[in-house]
C-alpha cells in the first residue's frame, strides 16, 4: 500500500546487522508417521546442507535423535562432506527406524568466534542437550544476555552469539510457574532478542516437536503429505489460547513431512509446495499439524489472517550442475534460455508491444512521477547503471541509480511522487530491504525487480516484475544480471509506448531483444578464444577495463566478475575520466579492456584506444565483428555481433563472464565459492 507507515525503529534494530554477510544456511526435516530409516535421515540433512553450501561456509552440523530419545550433535569445522565422513564413521545404528522424527541442521560463516567444532551449531543448552538451536544472523544484544544467564549460574562453551538462545530457552522453561507449549517457550525467548535472525529449536522435553521463527532472515517450509496438498494456507493464530485444528494445517489420520530451509534449492527435491514464513511468525509443527502463530505484539495491528502454501516453479535439474564443470559455467551458458524465458509472454514481436502485468496496474502512476529512483547493490547496482539511460531516454523522467547502502547512510530525501525500483536477485538483501522500508514509509511508490516469487522484496513492493532467470546458484551473478536488464529495457519500452516520436526507437530496441538469444550464442561461442586469452593474462596482477555510455556498466561488471572469482585487482573505469588520472597506471605492462562498439560514444571511445596505445598500452578490445579500424590497434580484440546500442552491453559482458571463469580455473580456484563471499551479502 502507497503511504503505508513503518516504524524507522525497526531499521536502526537492524542496522549494526547490515554489516554481517548472511553466508548460513539452515536445513531442518520432520517425518511424521513416515517410517525412515536414520541413514535416511541422516542423509536427508546432509543433502540438504549441500544444496545450501554455495551461500558460503566454513563449518557444518546436525542435530539428531537417538532411539532412547536423547540428542546427538554431530559438528565438523570445513566442508559438509568431512561432517558426513565424521556421522558415517560415528556411533550411528543404520538399522533403526522412526516413524516420526526431528532432525536440524546448519552451515556456519564465522561472526562471533573462530571458525571451529565448538563455535559451529547447533548450539546446545548444556551438556544434556535440552534445547538446541540452529541460527542464521546476528543477536546484537547476547552480551546482556550473557551476562544475566552466567549470574544464573551457566557456563558458556562457545564464543558465539547463539549460545545464548537455547540456554535461555532452558531458563524460561525451568523457570516458568506453569506447564509451557514449546511454542511459548520461543515466543518468550524471542521477545528477549534484539536483531536480525532465523531460528530453529529442537529439544527432548518435547520429542517430535519442531518450533521456527524468523526476523530478517529468510526462512521457508516444505510440506510433503501422503495425499496431495489441496489446501492454498494455513490459517495464523493470535494470542494464547487452545489449538483448534481450523487454525492448522491438520494431517489427523494421515502422514507428512516437512521441510525447513533458509533457500528454496534445498527443497526442490522434497516438493514444490512452499511457505514463506514472514518476520515474527512462529510456525511449529506438533503432533505432524502445523500451525503459524503471531508474536503477541502483533495481535492489535495484524489484519493478515493466513499465510499462502506457493507452489514452486522450480525444477531439479535446474539446481544441478548437469555436464558443465561448476554452477557458474552452467549459468553463463544458460544465457540465451533465460533471457528466452524473461521475454516470454511478455514481449509480442508482432505488434511490438510489451505487457509486464506486475506493473500493469501502475504504469499511468508510474508515467506521472517527479523521478525515478534507482536502489541496488553490486550486479544488480550495474544493471540499473546500464539501463539508466535508457529509461530517462523513453520516459522522460529524471532517473537516479543509488547504492543501496550509500542511499540510507545519507538520509535521501524521498517524496510521494517518486517512484523507487529495488533490484536484488534473492529479493532478501538487507540493506536493499531497508532502504526500501526507509522509502514506504514516505510514501513513495514502490516497486520490486528479483528473480526470487515470494522474496521479502516482492512481498513488501506495490508492484513489480519477477525476471525469470532461473535459480542461480552460482555466488557470482551472470544470467540474472544479462535478465535484470532486459526486464528494465522491457520496463522502459512500456513508459515510451505512447510516444509518437519514440515509435521507431521502441520498435528498434524490440527487433533488437528478438535477435538477442541468437546472438548471445554466437559469443559463446568464441569460448575457446577467451579461454587463450586467459591463459595469457592469467599471470597478470592487475586489469583495467574501459568503456563509456551503455558499456560503462559493462566495465563495472566485469571488473566485478573477475575480483570475485580470480581475485585479481581490476578496476572499471569511464573512458571519459582517462585523462583525469588512471591514464597514468597504462603503459606496456598494464593489460586494459576496451569496449569500443558502434554506438553514439564511439569516436570517443576509439580516442580512448588511440590514447592508451600510444603510452604504449597494448589494449584487448571489445568490438563489433569486421571493425577493421578497432581490430588494427589492438592487441587482441573479439567481436560480437552487430546490435542495437542500448542491448550491446548484454553482449559485451559476456566475454568477460567467461574471461574471469577461466582465470579462476587457471588459478585453480572454487569459482562457485569464493573465498570471503556469498549468494546473499548485506553491506553498509
Amino acid at each position: 500500500q502507497r503511504g503505508e507507515s513503518f516504524k524507522l525503529s525497526y531499521y536502526n534494530e537492524y542496522k549494526s546487522y547490515l554489516s554481517i554477510p548472511k553466508m548460513c544456511g539452515i536445513f531442518a526435516y520432520l517425518n511424521f508417521c513416515v517410517p525412515c530409516q536414520e541413514k535416511r535421515i541422516l542423509d536427508i540433512l546432509l543433502k540438504g546442507l549441500e544444496r545450501l553450501e554455495y551461500r558460503g561456509y566454513d563449518s557444518a552440523g546436525i542435530g539428531v535423535s537417538n532411539k532412547e530419545g536423547d540428542i546427538k550433535v554431530y559438528k565438523r569445522q570445513g566442508k559438509v562432506k568431512m561432517l558426513r565422513s565424521v556421522v558415517l564413521d560415528g556411533e550411528i545404528e543404520y538399522n533403526n527406524v522412526f516413524d516420526t522424527h526431528v532432525g536440524i541442521a546448519h552451515t556456519r560463516w564465522a561472526t562471533h568466534g573462530e571458525p571451529s567444532e565448538r563455535n559451529s551449531h547447533p548450539q546446545t543448552s548444556g551438556t544434556q542437550n535440552r534445547f538446541i538451536v540452529v541460527h542464521n544472523g546476528i543477536i546484537t544484544n547476547y552480551k546482556n544476555i550473557k551476562m544475566f544467564l552466567e549470574k544464573e549460574g551457566y557456563s558458556f562453551t562457545s564464543e558465539t552469539d547463539t549460545e545464548v538462545i537455547p540456554k535461555l530457552a532452558e531458563y524460561i522453561y525451568t523457570q516458568a510457574e506453569e506447564q509451557l507449549e514449546f511454542n511459548e517457550v520461543v515466543e518468550r525467548v524471542v521477545s528477549q532478542l534484539e536483531g536480525a535472525f532465523a531460528l530453529v529449536f529442537k529439544s527432548t522435553i518435547y520429542p517430535n516437536e519442531i518450533v521456527a521463527v524468523r526476523r530478517g532472515s529468510p526462512l521457508l517450509v516444505g510440506i510433503k503429505s501422503e495425499r496431495d496438498v489441496h489446501v492454498d494456507k494455513v490459517h495464523i493464530k493470535y494470542g494464547s489460547g487452545a489449538h483448534t485444528d481450523d487454525k492448522a494445517f491438520n494431517v489427523t489420520g494421515q502422514s507428512a513431512e516437512y521441510f525447513f530451509s533458509s533457500d528454496a534449492s534445498a527443497l526442490i527435491e522434497h516438493t514444490d509446495r512452499v511457505i514463506f514464513v514472514e518476520d515474527d511468525d512462529i510456525t511449529y509443527i506438533k503432533e505432524g499439524s502445523l500451525w503459524i502463530k503471531r508474536l503477541d505484539q502483533h495481535a492489535k495491528t495484524d489484519t493478515t489472517a493466513s499465510r499462502q502454501i506457493i507452489t514452486l516453479k522450480m525444477q531439479l535439474q535446474e539446481i544441478m550442475k548437469g555436464n558443465f564443470s561448476s554452477f557458474m559455467q552452467k549459468e553463463i551458458f544458460e544465457q540465451p534460455d533465460s533471457l528466452v524465458n524473461t521475454m516470454r509472454g511478455r514481449l509480442d514481436f508482432k505488434t511490438n508491444t510489451v505487457t509486464l502485468g506486475g506493473v500493469k496496474s501502475h504504469l499511468e502512476d508510474i508515467k506521472r512521477c517527479r523521478r525515478i529512483i534507482v536502489i541496488a547493490s553490486g550486479t544488480s547496482y550495474h544493471s540499473g547503471i546500464a539501463t539508466r539511460q535508457l529509461l530517462e531516454e523513453l520516459s522522460n523522467i529524471p532517473v537516479v541509480v543509488e547504492l543501496s547502502s550509500d542511499f540510507l547512510d545519507r538520509q535521501t530525501p524521498v517524496f510521494r511522487d517518486d517512484v523507487i525500483l529495488f533490484i536484488s536477485q534473492s529479493g532478501e538483501t538487507a540493506d536493499t530491504l531497508n532502504a526500501l522500508r526507509y522509502c514506504k514509509q514516505r510514501g513513495a511508490l514502490l516497486v520490486g525487480i528479483t528473480n526470487t516469487v515470494g522474496s521479502a522484496i516482492s512481498r513488501e513492493t506495490a508492484c513489480g516484475i519477477h525476471i525469470n532467470a532461473g535459480p542461480e546458484i552460482g555466488v557470482a551473478s551472470t544470467k540474472a544480471y544479462t535478465s535484470q536488464i532486459v526486464c528494465l529495457v522491457m520496463f522502459s519500452l512500456m513508459l515510451g509506448a505512447d510516444r509518437i516520436s519514440k515509435q521507431k526507437r521502441c520498435n528498434e530496441i524490440v527487433e533488437g531483444l528478438k535477435e538477442l538469444p541468437g546472438k548471445v550464442k554466437k559469443v559463446l561461442s568464441l569460448d575457446d578464444e577467451i579461454l587463450k586469452l586467459a591463459k595469457e593474462l592469467s599471470p597478470e596482477k592487475s586489469l583495467l577495463l574501459m568503456g563509456r555510455g551503455y558499456n560503462y556498466a559493462t566495465c563495472l561488471e566485469g571488473a566485478l566478475k573477475v575480483k570475485e572469482v580470480s581475485y585479481m585487482h581490476s578496476e572499471g573505469i569511464l573512458s571519459g575520466e582517462l585523462k583525469h588520472g588512471p591514464l597514468a597506471l597504462v603503459d606496456k605492462d598494464m593489460p586494459c579492456v576496451i569496449i569500443v562498439v558502434k554506438d553514439n560514444t564511439y569516436k570517443k571511445c576509439h580516442n580512448a584506444l588511440q590514447q592508451v596505445t600510444a603510452r604504449q598500452g597494448r589494449p584487448i578490445t571489445i568490438c563489433e565483428s569486421g571493425d577493421e579500424d578497432v581490430e588494427s590497434m589492438s592487441f587482441r580484440s573479439i567481436g560480437i555481433p552487430k546490435m542495437v546500442d542500448c542491448l550491446t552491453n548484454i553482449l559485451a559482458i559476456i566475454p568477460l563472464q567467461l574471461l574471469s571463469f577461466h582465470l579462476a580455473v587457471l588459478r585453480g580456484l572454487d569459482v562457485d565459492c569464493p573465498r570471503n563471499l556469498a549468494k546473499s551479502v548485506t553491506t553498509e
